[in-house]
């Protein structure tokens, strides 16, 4: 009789156990959603992406920052927007970060921050304003359309002294960028589809040089090699010149899978490309996104909501910045 006291009152635990674990997830899948500006500002969503149509038809480079954005703030801690903080009153911008060379761009989130406001002053997050143009962006760049939740809130500080622990680095070893991925929770094939992004954009000499001096990474195409060289002539680049090469010289702006039919050539520009080859847990994934375009474009959906969703903050702890690269007084 006792212990069937004993085992009545343990299940009765665990059912409680079970149903608080239930509402915590249910409460924190609350804070992001589908549509979250319906109600309180409907057209938000439309005029974010009208202004990055608008902007990449003026500075096409500006849907590859969108994507930069994303990353650099959502591996950050939070989805938080902290990226975009400048310098100031006691806060010191994640921008000042090595990680952070080359990003550029941030003068037009403000412009699409302002249209925004002058729509529904003080309640799209700055933090929504970059998940969604990097959502926008991403289209722009010919790749797949995806659904974005919102709802987010932005950050009253910087994380600078959290960027180089959490932000992947160009040399870092492939078991060191797949942790990195892990910890915000996205999965190796989700990483190998978000690497996929290398598709479009620039690397600058100061990044490639070590794979080319004082000897050629014998890991590199011979060929390709030569090419990197006339692009990099330096060993020693100057970090102010515009002195680069693009990820991918067939589709430098299409976000497709010739980044790893490249990788797999032996054409892949930073360190980190080669190694996806050379790592028996990503090569299996690299062949079948370089042989299928639509199951990249799948998962890099996928890895892109993964990444999107990460840690957003409660309502307590955030705010809606009137002026993304500021605080609100």
């Amino acid at each position: 009789m006792g212990s069937n006291r004993l085992y009545c009152s343990s299940l009765t635990f665990i059912i409680l156990l079970l149903s608080i674990s239930i509402q915590c997830h249910s409460g924190k899948s609350e804070v992001l959603k589908v549509n979250y500006y319906n109600e309180s500002c409907p057209k938000a969503e439309e005029i974010i992406r009208q202004e990055v149509i608008k902007l990449y038809n003026e500075h096409g480079n500006t849907a590859v920052s969108w994507v930069r954005n994303l990353f650099h703030d959502c591996m950050v801690k939070s989805c938080d927007a902290s990226v975009l903080l400048e310098t100031w009153n006691g806060i010191e911008s994640e921008k000042k970060s090595g990680r952070s060379f080359g990003m550029r761009n941030f003068k037009y989130v403000n412009t699409i921050k302002a249209a925004v406001e002058n729509e529904c002053p003080l309640t799209v997050s700055c933090a929504d304003i970059v998940a969604l143009s990097a959502r926008d962006g991403i289209v722009m760049l010919g790749g797949p359309r995806i659904e974005m939740k919102t709802g987010r809130k932005d950050s009253k500080e910087s994380h600078l002294t959290l960027v180089e622990d959490s932000i992947p680095n160009h040399n870092d070893s492939i078991s060191l960028v797949l942790s990195r991925f892990q910890s915000v929770g996205i999965d190796i094939q989700a990483t190998v589809a978000l690497l996929g992004a290398h598709s479009v954009g620039r690397v600058h000499c100061v990044n490639l040089v070590d794979r080319l001096y004082p000897t050629v990474d014998p890991s590199l195409d011979p060929t390709y090699a030569e090419y990197l060289k006339r692009r990099c002539p330096s060993p020693n680049p100057d970090p102010n010149a515009v002195l680069y090469a693009r990820n991918d010289r067939e589709t430098p702006m299409i976000l497709d899978n010739n980044y790893f039919k490249n990788i797999l050539k032996h054409k892949g520009l930073l360190l980190v490309d080669e190694q996806l080859t050379s790592d028996p847990s990503t090569l299996p994934f690299v062949q079948k996104m370089a042989a299928d375009n639509d199951y990249f474009h799948d998962q890099f959906s996928r890895a892109i909501q993964l990444l999107s969703e990460n840690n957003p903050l409660s309502e307590d702890l955030g705010q809606i910045r009137k002026d993304c690269r500021f605080v609100n007084k």
